[in-house]
């Protein structure tokens, strides 16, 4: 290497991201996209966070299943910029099954879906036809809606109540909150709406229902979850050259004498201009260096919340749909994995997606198998006498920070008052709740914040930004 070409890389700035989840995975390609150095540490030995697949036996399978509304453009960047998007298609039209067993005879029918009319038109019909609500229910649903478009879910007094407390003001019945508002609520939020800040809530339901007719139809990974986010990030951020530091962790952060940032890892310290902390709001807070927020400790008042996810490998199909979700069980959502899995002799694995699973993260296996494969045979008629060939749980214990009403006024910026330290994750303020589009926004806002300090010009990807 000649003298010139050494001396212009010792000039490169130099990067340090913490934690390889989607934000930091999306905060190192956009740093490294301008030129900066970047070095990405995971203590895991790989990438995604608490978003990825695991093998048993044949199977490739999802910690938890994992979807996103069309409204999610920061998670779509993502999927273009990895070459994924083919691999993790939307609905042409938001349809969702919803099955009522909590009356007598056969599973009832209902849809949740949307047509091509101006918002909120493109919800009418599909509301006059839904059958899991009374008529009168249907009027005050339709009303509540239009009350709800009118917020701004940025408001702060909207982060002081709760969900169920603004429905109740506008005469939702318990059947209103079960069938519909929690139907949605619970899976996007992690909390029912007694557990949820209005604000949250007000922001998903206006930006996922009301805002354009395609807003809220959903899209899911049709391969692992490992095949997006661990190894084709991987691959963009090799191309990069971005280093990737797997199953390392950083134990400290301090300036060095010359003002810069030291990361210590074990062995080694890296040395950098930026430092993005992308890691849960417990480990930021114990490697925040003295000053750099005004009161660290709110970080640690961020509750968590757990989610559930059921496998059940059958011996023959039982389920015609890609999913469903369901009313009168403690069912919540069932998805068809058996294509992305690779199972193969004929049968087919559902995975069930339990939200909000305070009550039951740690009960035994043999106790939720008892209870919930007699519930998907209330479900699927077609699962009685099915034979089981396996079943087993996955667990998030901390899976989402949890959104409780105040929660908004705890989470801090991207930027911290040290200079050149940054911080990302789905729990910092991104204004979305715990969702895979908040973590990549996190990590959009956290590159963005450092390349301006550093007068690097940039342009943000988003549409809404331009």
């Amino acid at each position: 290497m000649t003298h010139d070409a050494t001396e212009r890389t010792d000039r490169q700035p130099r990067a340090v991201v913490v934690g390889g989840g989607l934000a930091g995975v999306t905060a190192a390609l956009r740093l490294a996209e301008a030129g900066l150095g970047v070095t990405l540490l995971e203590g895991r030995p790989r990438l995604g966070g608490l978003v990825f697949s695991f093998r048993r036996g044949d199977l490739s399978v999802d910690n938890g299943q994992h979807v996103y509304l069309r409204c999610c453009t920061a998670y779509r960047w993502f999927l273009d910029r990895i070459d994924a998007a083919r691999l993790a298609p939307l609905q042409d039209r938001l349809d969702v099954p919803v099955l009522d067993v909590g009356g007598p005879g056969a599973p009832r029918l209902g849809r949740i879906r949307r047509d091509a009319l101006p918002v909120p038109l493109h919800l009418a019909r599909g509301l006059a036809g839904y059958p899991h609500l009374s008529l009168a229910e249907r009027a005050s649903v339709g009303r509540a809606a239009l009350a709800l478009k009118k917020l701004d879910p940025a408001d702060p007094a909207l982060d002081g109540i709760d969900f169920a407390t603004w429905l109740g003001r506008y005469g939702q019945s318990p059947r209103a909150v079960e069938a519909l508002w929690d139907l949605i609520g619970v899976p996007t939020l992690n909390a029912p709406a007694a557990r949820s800040s209005m604000g949250l809530a007000a922001m998903v339901f206006k930006t996922g229902l009301l805002s354009e007719p395609g807003a809220a139809d959903i899209g899911w990974a049709h391969v692992p979850l490992g095949e997006l986010h661990d190894t084709r990030a991987a691959k963009e951020l090799d191309a990069l050259g971005v280093r990737t530091v797997l199953r390392t962790k950083a134990e400290r952060i301090s300036r060095t004498d010359g003002g810069r940032w030291a990361v210590e890892v074990p062995g080694e310290t890296l040395e950098a201009d930026v430092v993005v902390l992308a890691v849960p709001q417990q480990e930021t807070h114990g490697l925040l260096p003295e000053g750099a927020l005004d009161d660290p400790d709110r970080l640690l008042d961020i509750g968590t919340a757990p989610i559930l996810n059921l496998h059940v490998v059958y011996g023959r199909k039982v389920l015609k749909r890609p999913f469903f979700t369901a009313l009168g069980s403690p069912v919540q959502w069932v998805f068809d994995r058996t294509e992305s899995s690779g199972l193969t002799g004929g049968g087919q694995y559902l995975a069930v997606s339990q939200s909000a699973a305070q009550d039951e993260i740690d009960e035994p296996v043999a106790a939720l198998r008892a209870k919930y494969l007699p519930e998907l045979e209330r479900l699927l008629p077609a699962a009685r006498g099915a034979g089981v060939r396996d079943f087993f749980v996955t667990r998030e214990r901390t899976a989402t920070f949890a959104p409780a009403p105040g929660v908004g006024r705890l989470r801090p910026g991207a930027r911290t008052r040290a200079r050149g330290l940054y911080l990302a994750g789905a729990w910092t303020a991104t204004g979305w709740p715990a969702t895979m589009e908040g973590a990549v926004r996190s990590g959009l806002s956290a590159a963005g914040a450092a390349l301006s300090t550093l007068g690097r010009r940039h342009d943000h990807p988003l549409q809404e930004a331009a």
